[in-house]
C-alpha cells in the first residue's frame, strides 16, 4: 500500500543487503523465481521466449530467469544488447551462471522476434534519467511493433520510475513484475497504460526495512472505509449528516446538479438542496422527490439556502456566463466548507484565491487552467502538480485521471487511487463524484478523508458498474453502487 520513488527503492535494497546481510544475489535470483512464476502463470501457453537483455540488474534478473525457466524446459533465448563481459556485479554472476553449461546470448536482432511465445523485457531498469536513443530506442521500439506479449521485469523499460513520464520511447508490457517496492511511475502517468497487468513480489525482505525509505504515495484501499465510515447509531437522524447545497446547472446543464444531488442522497447525506438556474429547476428533481431544489436568478436569492445548509458543493454544470459568475461570487463568500469542480474551477484560475476550508477537484484540463500550463504538462508530472495546486490554492486537491491522486498541504504523501477503469471517461462522472466528497464533506469526515474515500467509492462504484463492459458506461450506472460501498 505504500509507494516509492526510484532511490527509497534503492534504499530498501540497501536496507536488505547491508543491514540484514542479505547477499545482493540472493534478491537478484529470488527476483527471477518470481518472475518464472508470474510468467507460468500469465502466460500459461508460452514455451518459446525471447529474454531481452541490457545493462545493469535488471539485465541480471533476466539472466537469473532465462537460467531458471531453461531448468523448466523452456525453449530460451537470450539476446543481449550489451555485451555480457561488460557486466559487472551480481548481473555478471548472473551471466555467468546461466553461460556456466556453455549457453551463450546472442547479438540482439530484431527478427528473433518472429520465433518467440513471449518476450521478457530486461534492457532498463529503474535507474533511467534520460531518454532512451539509440539501439536502445530501436529495440523497444521493435517490440512493441511485434505481436508476441511482452513480460516486463520490474519497470517497463522506457518508463519514468518516479513519475510514469515515457522517456522518448518505452515498452508496452502486457504484464509486470515490480520487486522490493512498488514504484510511482507503475501507478501515475503512462505507467498504468504501459505495465499491463501488474504483480508484485517483495523478495521476502524483512520488515523493519520498511523505514529505510519514506515512501512518495499511499494506496487508497477498500479495507480504510470501515474504519472511515463506521456503522450510523441507531438514535441517527437526517440532522447528524449535514445539509448539503450543491450549487450549479446554468440553462440547458441541469443534468450535472442532478447527478451530483443524487451522488450526494446515495452517499448519505442528511439533506440536499440544488440551487439551480430557473429554466429547468421545476425538472431537475424529476424521479428523486427527495432532493429539494430551487431556482436562483440572483445571487442574493442564495441567501436563504446557504442559511441553512453546513456544507457547498459548487459547479457542476455551472457554466461561465454572468449568472455563473454572480452565482459563485456568492457562494464562496458564505464561507462554507467546500468542495469546487467544473466551472467553478475554471473561474477559481481566472481570479486565484487560497482557502484552506475547500477541496478542488480538477481533471488535468482544469488543473492547467488553475497552474497557468497545459494538460500535456500537468499528465507528464501529476505529483508535482497536485501538490503545486495545494500550495497556490490551499486546501485539499484531488486531481482526477488514472490513478487519481488527492493531496494536502499537511506534509504527508499523497494518496493514490488504482481502481477505476476507462469506462469513467464519460460525461458526469465528475459531477457524481462531487456529490459524493460533498455528502462525506457534510457527514464529519476532515477534508482529506473524505476527499480519500469520495475517490475510493467512486472508483469502485465505477468498477462494479463496468462488469457488463466499459464502452457505453455512464455517470447515473454508478448511483445505485454507491450505498453499497458507503456501508463497509
Amino acid at each position: 500500500m505504500t509507494v516509492y520513488d526510484a532511490e527509497g527503492v534503492r534504499a530498501l535494497d540497501r536496507c536488505a543487503i547491508e543491514r540484514q546481510g542479505i547477499p545482493g544475489y540472493t534478491l537478484m535470483c529470488r527476483a527471477g523465481s518470481a518472475l518464472l512464476t508470474a510468467l507460468e502463470a500469465e502466460f500459461p501457453s508460452a514455451n518459446r521466449l525471447l529474454v531481452v537483455c541490457g545493462a545493469g540488474n535488471n539485465a541480471g534478473d533476466g539472466y537469473v530467469l532465462a537460467r531458471l525457466a531453461r531448468e523448466e524446459g523452456y525453449h530460451v533465448v537470450v539476446a543481449a544488447l550489451v555485451p555480457p563481459s561488460s557486466l559487472g556485479g551480481d548481473a555478471a554472476r548472473a551471466w555467468q551462471d546461466f553461460a556456466a553449461d556453455g549457453r551463450e546470448a546472442v547479438e540482439w536482432n530484431p527478427a528473433l522476434l518472429a520465433e518467440a511465445d513471449l518476450v521478457v523485457d530486461a534492457i532498463l531498469g529503474t535507474g533511467l534519467t534520460r531518454d532512451v536513443e539509440g539501439r536502445f530506442a530501436a529495440a523497444v521500439d521493435a517490440i512493441n511493433e511485434a505481436d508476441p506479449p511482452v513480460l516486463a521485469v520490474d519497470i517497463p523499460s522506457g518508463l519514468d520510475a518516479d513519475d510514469g513520464r515515457i522517456r522518448g520511447t518505452a515498452v508496452e508490457a502486457d504484464a509486470t513484475v515490480t520487486f522490493v517496492g512498488l514504484k510511482a511511475g507503475l501507478v501515475s502517468g503512462a505507467g498504468p497504460e504501459l505495465c499491463g497487468r501488474l504483480r508484485y513480489s517483495g523478495l521476502d525482505a524483512p520488515a523493519d526495512c520498511a523505514d529505510a525509505a519514506e515512501p512518495v504515495l499511499r494506496r487508497l484501499s477498500e479495507t480504510t472505509l470501515a474504519r472511515l465510515l463506521p456503522r450510523r447509531p441507531r438514535t441517527a437522524h437526517k440532522g447528524l449528516f449535514g445539509h448539503l447545497l450543491i450549487v450549479g446547472g446554468s440553462p440547458g446543464m441541469g443534468g450535472a446538479v442532478r447527478l451530483a444531488g443524487e451522488a450526494a442522497l446515495r452517499a448519505g447525506a442528511g439533506l440536499v438542496t440544488i440551487a439551480t438556474h430557473p429554466d429547468h429547476a421545476a425538472v431537475v428533481t424529476g424521479g428523486r422527490p427527495e432532493l429539494m431544489c430551487r431556482g436562483v436568478q440572483r445571487g442574493d436569492d442564495l441567501a436563504p439556502l446557504i442559511s441553512r445548509a453546513s456544507h457547498l458543493a459548487l459547479g457542476p454544470g455551472l457554466g461561465t456566463g454572468d449568472w455563473s459568475r454572480e452565482m459563485f461570487a456568492a457562494a464562496l463568500a458564505s464561507g462554507l466548507p467546500a468542495v469546487l469542480d467544473a466551472d467553478a474551477l475554471n473561474l477559481l484560475a481566472e481570479a486565484p484565491r487560497r482557502n484552506d476550508d475547500w477541496i478542488l477537484t480538477p481533471h488535468p484540463g482544469e488543473a492547467g487552467r488553475l497552474l497557468e500550463t497545459g494538460s500535456a504538462d500537468v499528465q507528464a508530472g501529476r505529483m508535482a502538480a497536485v501538490a503545486a495546486i495545494c500550495e497556490r490554492y490551499g486546501g485539499v486537491a484531488v486531481l482526477k485521471g488514472a490513478g487519481t491522486l488527492v493531496a494536502a498541504g499537511d506534509g504527508g504523501p499523497p494518496a493514490i487511487c488504482t481502481d477505476g477503469n476507462p469506462g469513467m471517461a464519460s460525461p458526469g462522472m465528475g459531477d457524481v463524484l462531487t456529490g459524493l466528497v460533498g455528502a462525506l464533506l457534510a457527514q464529519g469526515l476532515e477534508a482529506r478523508r473524505a476527499a480519500e474515500a469520495g475517490v475510493l467509492v467512486h472508483a469502485l462504484a465505477g468498477d462494479a458498474a463496468a462488469r457488463d463492459g466499459e464502452r457505453g458506461l455512464v455517470a447515473g450506472d454508478l448511483i445505485a453502487g454507491i450505498r453499497a460501498w458507503v456501508n463497509p
